[in-house]
């Protein structure tokens, strides 16, 4: 890494310098308040930390490889703020043509050790950087499945929402219709939440599938997620389904 201008360390310290310098004080505490996790905010609109994330990809592209994006979220997702753990995952998404097969276990103790410790940063990393991992490693799907079963509530998360880019994809609906049963029992509504969201992404490739699976289902499903996976019915379809599944 020496021969590198930009080591992650210089990376992280001028994503927070940069983020400092944007923070809304205000903003940021609206934010906080919308979580029900305990989370910490610079108060950084969305477009602005994409735009930060382009500028510091900028100032390594075709410099650093995946290693040196890996080193950048160690840092940043230690930080308290959603901001910086979303440029780290941000920048990370940008090598997904070259995740080795150790990113998985990479990912999941990032998640076990709650360094994305909300809802939000897992739903930035995970869709887009597991996804692309799974379809590149399709042999992890089956070791993901495990994740479900996982006492920590974000591993949990992300054996879901890794699939929702991969959704519309027939050869991934098995897989995704048994993790989404094997969590029905889970009573954490972000868990619930993720696995209807899921649902209505598997939904859109296959329809009757996803009302077959309903229908088999019925009662373990919990309402939350129910609710969720049926809002692309039409409305007297929905009313027919939490009937149906009573």
């Amino acid at each position: 890494m020496a021969d590198k201008e930009l080591a992650p360390k210089d990376i992280a310290r001028k994503a927070r310098a940069a983020l400092k310098a944007k923070a809304d004080p205000v903003r940021a505490r609206g934010a906080e308040r919308y979580f029900k996790d305990t989370v910490k905010c610079y108060g950084v609109p969305a477009p602005e930390v994409h735009v930060l994330v382009s500028e510091l990809y900028g100032l390594v592209k075709g410099d650093w490889t995946v290693a040196e994006a890996i080193a950048l979220c160690d840092l940043l997702f230690a930080d308290p703020e959603l901001e910086a753990k979303s440029v780290g995952a941000l920048i990370l998404i940008r090598f997904q043509k070259s995740y080795p097969p150790a990113f998985f276990a990479k990912v999941k103790s990032w998640l076990a050790a709650d360094r994305l410790a909300n809802w939000a940063s897992v739903d930035v990393l995970c869709p887009e950087a597991m996804g692309a991992f799974l379809e590149r490693y399709p042999a992890h799907v089956e070791k993901i499945k495990a994740w479900a079963f996982h006492p920590n509530r974000w591993v949990k998360r992300a054996s879901l929402v890794s699939f929702i880019k991969l959704a519309r994809k027939p050869a991934f609906l098995a897989a995704i219709y048994e993790i989404s049963a094997s969590v029905f029992p889970v009573e954490d509504d972000l868990v619930q939440k993720a696995n209807g969201w899921l649902l209505r992404e598997a939904g859109k490739a296959d329809p009757a599938r996803l009302e077959r699976f309903l229908l088999e289902h019925g009662p373990a499903i919990p309402r939350t997620t129910l609710r969720y996976a049926i809002e692309r019915f039409p409305p007297a379809r929905r009313k027919a389904l939490l009937l149906e599944t009573k």
